[in-house]
């Protein structure tokens, strides 16, 4: 890319870390050195009862913890914990045409690139890494670009569920399963309206209001992962996701949804 990584991208990936910075390295045929370990939530006080909920920290206000109360995950399998408002996750995303951003990138710069039938948005890998999530609309209908560097897992999903809108963001956890993704940590999210957290390498929210509703990936249609010359070449009149954007953290938000409408609509379709 002919643009840096911001800063504090790298300063990120050496706290959270690469799945290729926990491999074991052998120095010699005898000697190997142990894997990098990762900070373990339940070690450092992240979860706690409160009024007879079971808590996990969410910030330093005390209003951004998250009832996990009959959660579906394991408390020693959570990483990390930095604050559900310390990512940019974007609200309201800001565009280049392909010919302003054309200054940016390299032909071989990665995209994922959202298809509707009257516009195409295309957002620079680069750039999710450091937002994570990007809610946005596309044709009007409410989407959201997602990428976790940790899994290397990057897709567009819907955020439509049956009139009730969801907006997401990062809740500062990764979680990791020996039998998901090859035990890789990946992203945990949350989501505004309910206050679900979601973990994307199951497709699903697992805890809160809307646990084991499914997250509502696009159909591969209408979406792709492609290079910058692929979109250069095919979609010249693409909108490209500004680099750089950030917002002010909104203290309240509006949580008018019909919890039981999304569950009788959508729990269903997760079920084996």
């Amino acid at each position: 890319m002919k643009s840096l990584f911001p800063i504090f991208v790298f300063a990120l990936m050496s706290v959270v870390g690469c799945k290729s910075s926990q491999n074991v390295v052998s120095n010699s045929e005898t000697e190997v050195t142990p894997k990098k370990q990762r900070p373990i939530s339940v070690d450092n006080g992240k979860f706690f009862e409160q009024e007879g909920k079971k808590m996990l920290y969410g910030g330093e206000d005390d209003q951004q913890h998250f009832d996990i109360t009959g959660y579906s995950l394991n408390d020693e399998q959570f990483h990390y914990g930095i604050g559900r408002e310390k990512f940019p996750a974007l609200l309201e995303p800001e565009f280049n045409s392909v010919d302003e951003a054309d200054a940016l990138w390299n032909d071989d710069s990665r995209f994922l690139l959202a298809l509707g039938k009257n516009e195409v948005k295309a957002y620079s890998v680069k750039d999710l890494t450091r937002h994570e999530v990007v809610n946005d609309k596309i044709d009007d209908q409410p989407i959201m670009a997602v990428y976790c560097i940790l899994a290397d897992l990057g897709a567009i999903y819907e955020r439509d569920y049956g009139g009730d809108e969801l907006t997401f963001a990062l809740s500062g956890y990764t979680y990791h399963d020996d039998d998901v993704w090859d035990g890789m940590d990946g992203f945990v999210l949350w989501d505004r309206e309910t206050e679900s957290l979601w973990w994307p390498l199951i497709g699903k929210a697992v805890s809160g209001p809307l646990q084991e509703v499914k997250l509502l990936e696009k159909d591969k249609s209408t979406w792709k992962d492609v290079k910058w010359k692929y979109i250069k070449s095919n979609y010249p009149d693409a909108m490209v996701l500004k680099s750089g954007l950030d917002f002010e953290r909104p203290e309240k938000w509006n949580k008018s949804v019909d919890v039981q409408d999304i569950r009788s609509k959508y729990l269903n379709r997760n079920k084996k």
